[in-house]
């Protein structure tokens, strides 16, 4: 399928981006550049003016009085959710729709490229350079685990742009179909309605979503990722093709099929690059059962036995359970600033108000009595 983006890359961008992309050997990284940039940019938009604006409009008791950190990370949990519901559309229309992709060969799926699993590495790398510019501004709050994490993914998913096992960037990308319900987990309990029955259902989701796509699905899918680069490995790990006029990676064709393999050109796979790309699909899928784990631990604290592990008067402790650079638990309470209330006719009287991290109000009163003392 060629791509289905409504325009291409503009000729000035394509031939800016071009030496980095020689440089780096990302081949095809010039005709979706124009991509990468509208998906961050629209993942910045949400973040700084949609994201605020709708959930003060939608909560406006809660939103308007988190504290910063609260709100940065409301938002970015915002374009979390935008993004996930996003790119899952589009992987699975493409997956459903893209013909080519769907009869490649081993050799195709190493070295092939279509212009629609190209668009979703467009828009996957336009997010994950979003993750990594706001992590790094913000690294104090996020931390050095999600720096490496947002680095690792752009790493990763930068390496379709070679191409490179182009044909599993939608494959993969299905990893993100459960997070649409890890962010509504965390809206939950900063809207107060931790243990609430809609908390329970969305749970029972997440953790049905995230073992079917992670752990089933990909751990299926990486057993494939494996079986062909090893036999690109073990054919000599290049490519051999003989370049006709009109296919090469600077003509673009306009038959769906011949784009395949246009840019095999005698392309090779470097052990490194096998190394480094396998590497990483190990380590996620290793960390997808520990994040598991931690999320079946998670979910049952919001609730009372027998499912639940909730206790009675004891507050949720916070505990750092990234999955894919998201915080599965809350943030702890932190103690807000005392508002004063004026009132009158009441002297002596002081009321104060504030409302918590997690949107619980507390109201103060203190009341003052002065004793005149009389010597007899």
């Amino acid at each position: 399928m060629l791509d289905p983006f409504p325009f291409a890359a503009p000729p000035i961008l394509a031939k800016l981006a071009q030496p980095f992309a020689d440089y780096f050997s990302l081949t095809t990284l010039p005709l979706h550049l124009h991509e990468v940039l509208f998906a961050f940019t629209i993942y910045s938009i949400v973040n700084n003016y949609i994201a605020p604006a709708v959930s003060t409009r939608l909560f406006p008791t809660i939103y308007p009085h988190f504290n910063s950190r609260t709100k940065l990370n409301w938002d970015v949990h915002v374009v979390s959710l935008v993004q996930s519901c996003l790119i899952n559309t589009m992987a699975l229309w493409v997956m459903w729709y893209d013909k080519e992709r769907a009869d490649m060969n081993w050799k195709e799926k190493v070295w092939g490229y279509t212009g629609a699993s190209g668009l979703i590495q467009g828009f996957a790398t336009g997010y994950f350079v979003w993750d990594l510019c706001i992590t790094t501004v913000n690294v104090k709050i996020f931390g050095l685990g999600m720096l490496a994490h947002a680095v690792s993914a752009l790493f990763v998913f930068s390496l379709g742009f070679r191409p490179f096992l182009n044909f599993y960037g939608p494959t993969f990308i299905l990893y993100e179909l459960s997070s649409p319900f890890l962010n509504i987990h965390w809206f939950c309990d900063k809207l107060n309605m931790t243990g609430s029955k809609i908390q329970l259902y969305n749970g029972m989701a997440l953790l049905f979503t995230f073992f079917s796509c992670r752990l089933i699905w990909g751990s299926y899918q990486s057993f494939y990722v494996f079986g062909d680069v090893y036999r690109a490995i073990a054919s000599g790990g290049m490519f051999t093709h003989d370049t006709e006029a009109g296919t090469t990676a600077r003509a673009p064709s306009y038959d769906a099929q011949s784009e395949i393999m246009r840019f095999a050109a005698n392309r090779r796979v470097p052990v490194w690059l096998a190394i480094s790309y396998l590497g990483a699909n190990i380590t996620l899928n290793s960390l997808n059962w520990f994040w598991f784990a931690k999320m079946i631990e998670t979910v049952r604290k919001r609730f009372d036995p027998p499912l639940g592990t909730k206790r009675p008067d004891k507050k949720l402790e916070k505990e750092h359970t990234m999955v894919e650079g998201v915080d599965v638990e809350t943030d702890a309470d932190v103690d807000a600033e005392m508002v004063p209330i004026k009132v009158t006719g009441m002297d002596g009287v002081k009321l104060s108000r504030s409302i918590h991290a997690n949107g619980r109000k507390i109201v103060e009163v203190e009341k003052k009595e002065v004793r005149s003392r009389r010597r007899g």
